[in-house]
């Protein structure tokens, strides 16, 4: 299993979950947009770097790597823009996209062990 395995199967269980949350804008893996896909690959790495990190700290994470790319708030999630609603502090998001990062930390836990690159 690769890095880019495990980003894919974090961002399907995402985009799972947001299904179920009523967010059908996610895409699948494979028609998600490099930026997208570059952004999970970017997790993985993290928590493979970092195994103890808490939920906020992937979320710090993940803010850095958008400010990094320009990216700020916005109300709805915009590429074009560069925004997006989460975009803010771990502890103003609401639970359901806090679990977001629960969810990811879960995942990529249960398959870095299968990690052989």
């Amino acid at each position: 299993m690769k890095i880019e395995d495990i980003a894919a199967v974090c961002h399907e269980a995402n985009r799972a979950y947001c299904a179920v949350l009523g967010d059908h804008s996610q895409p699948h893996w494979l028609d998600a947009p490099q930026w997208q896909r570059d952004s999970a690959i970017k997790g993985v790495l993290f928590h493979r770097e970092t195994p103890g990190a808490r939920p906020e700290d992937s979320h710090n994470s993940w803010m850095a790597e958008k400010k990094a790319d320009g990216w700020k708030w916005g109300p709805v999630k915009d590429p074009a823009k560069k925004e997006h609603p989460c975009y803010c502090l771990y502890e103003a998001l609401p639970a359901e996209q806090r679990a977001k990062d629960h969810l990811f930390i879960g995942v990529c836990h249960a398959l870095l062990p299968f990690l052989t690159e």
